[in-house]
């Protein structure tokens, strides 16, 4: 953020015993040209301000900058500039330099600095630094104004019913997003930088008053934590700091819809919005949340309770059906109506590989498909996907590799695992999938039931930032069930979810 303190940031400086600018303009200009090695993009202009014979120096990134604004709001002004006294003025550099900043220039983001190294991170952050002979500071003039992509729909979370507009790359638009759903003068946006190379801009967002402070406290000293030349991405900030790493589980989602983002700030959960990329973080997340998603509360209670009974049954499927049909097939065949199981045994008549393998051998082929359909080009993807999955499916029946039964309870499965609304707990019914597989393989129906047992016992322990990943299920929390399977109507979600303590629970006036 910037400041109008000058004396503060100076003070600041050599507390902590960086270089500090002299008085001499070209030595402060050679500094930062010999740091940078002089690089092609690095723009150094100078311009006279009016008829006063004293030069300045403007520093800036091509790329970078808004050269409209550089041209008309900064250069022209300066070159027009008429001095009030001046025989005072032209004496004292510094003194010139504040009537720049406080009458000439028709900017707001306009601060003095005192360093070289913060010269350096405004001209690579976009900005423009402007030095004057004879000054032992220099100007910031905010100036960013690289090509940003348009708001667009999101690609991973499209809906039906619902706004169309998505996260992009650049911070200060997601921001602008979340501001104009929420119009509260207690959101909060506290800003960071994290990486010693990259310092990347993250800003964690919460609603004051609302959220428990421990969980903002906690996700900040997280954050500080992060030491590396580079954060890559949301991606590497939602591993660093997770709970538990070696948890398959997902235990902070990832976005890319503002009006997702913006209804878990009002439930009282915190944000993290990371420049450069259109994915970020909300947290903390507990598993009821696989289930949901922004459209539920676009459509009708009724419908709205269906869809994530739906989902529910889906999110079985995509689990533990392949496994369930390799246990009744290798080891509980009296548990299957005897004409299906006549079928299932023509069928597989000639297959030259067990269950479990003609199995493994299809889930791999599918996640080979999916894989390479999302690495294509998207005209492609699409074909490589619907074609490639007939053709190879057809080829492998009549070739009497895998059985038609196969086939199709791998097909279910898989659109079984496309209906949940989050990316990332697909990605986890995938994973899940084959360590189902092989324990059904082993034990049959025994080690599917173990393989259960040993998840619900995991989520049990899991937590998300202190808050068990479990609830409202364990600890039981009959309050948020009215938001969990059962999508209840509007005017009976008066209160906040109970399983994040928020410091206010009404979400009506009582």
């Amino acid at each position: 953020m910037l400041r109008n303190s000058s004396s503060g940031h100076k003070a600041e400086h050599e507390s902590s015993n960086q270089a500090l600018l002299s008085t001499s303009m070209k030595d402060n200009v050679n500094s930062i040209h010999g740091i940078l090695q002089s690089p092609g993009d690095l723009i150094t202009k100078e311009v006279e301000a009016g008829k006063t014979g004293r030069t300045c120096i403007l520093l800036s990134i091509d790329g970078l900058i808004d050269k409209t604004l550089i041209h008309e709001y900064l250069m022209k002004p300066i070159i027009e500039f008429r001095y009030h006294d001046t025989a005072k003025e032209t004496a004292d550099a510094n003194h010139f330099l504040q009537i720049l900043k406080d009458e000439v220039l028709p900017l707001q983001e306009v601060q003095v600095v005192y360093g070289i190294e913060q010269c350096l991170f405004a001209i690579l952050s976009g900005d423009t630094c402007l030095f004057a002979d004879g000054a032992d500071r220099a100007l910031v003039i905010g100036s960013k104004g690289w090509i940003r992509r348009s708001i667009q729909e999101p690609q991973t979370e499209s809906l039906i019913r619902g706004p169309k507009d998505g996260f992009t790359e650049d911070i200060r638009t997601n921001s602008s997003l979340i501001r104009r759903r929420i119009r509260d003068p207690h959101l909060r946006m506290d800003s960071y930088m994290i990486g010693a190379r990259s310092k990347k801009e993250v800003i964690v967002t919460y609603i004051e008053g609302v959220v428990h402070p421990a969980i903002v406290q906690e996700v900040k000293r997280r954050l500080l934590t992060i030491d590396i030349d580079d954060a890559e991405g949301s991606g590497f900030i939602e591993q660093w700091i997770s709970d538990s790493f070696l948890s398959p589980f997902p235990q902070v989602m990832n976005t890319e819809r503002p009006d997702r983002m913006s209804s878990s700030l009002l439930q009282g959960r915190v944000g993290i919005l990371v420049d450069g990329t259109p994915f970020n973080l909300i947290l903390p997340i507990s598993i009821a949340m696989a289930l949901q998603s922004p459209e539920d509360y676009y459509q009708p209670w009724l419908l709205s309770t269906l869809v994530r009974l739906l989902r529910l049954i889906s999110a079985f499927l995509a689990t533990f059906l392949p496994g369930f049909y390799i246990a009744l097939a290798e080891y509980h065949h009296g548990m299957i109506p005897s004409n299906i199981a006549f079928s299932i045994a023509a069928a597989r008549e000639g297959v030259p590989f067990p269950v479990f393998i003609e199995a493994v051998l299809m889930e791999s082929t599918l996640e080979i498909l999916r894989e390479a359909g999302v690495r294509l080009p998207k005209p492609i993807g699409q074909t490589i996907g619907i074609v490639g999955g007939l053709v190879i499916g057809e080829a492998a029946v009549s070739a009497g590799i895998v059985s038609p039964v196969m086939v199709i309870v791998v097909a279910v499965t898989a659109i079984a695992s496309f209906t949940l609304p989050a990316y990332s707990f697909g990605i986890l019914t995938r994973i899940l999938r084959f360590v189902v597989m092989l324990a059904a393989s082993c034990f049959g129906l025994f080690g599917l039931i173990l393989v259960f047992l040993m998840i619900c016992i995991h989520i049990v322990n899991l937590k998300s930032f202190g808050m068990p990943y479990s609830t409202p299920i364990s600890p039981m929390l009959l309050q948020d069930w009215k938001d969990f399977i059962l999508r209840a109507p509007v005017n009976f979600l008066k209160k906040r979810p109970e399983m994040l303590q928020t410091e206010d629970e009404n979400r009506m006036k009582p």
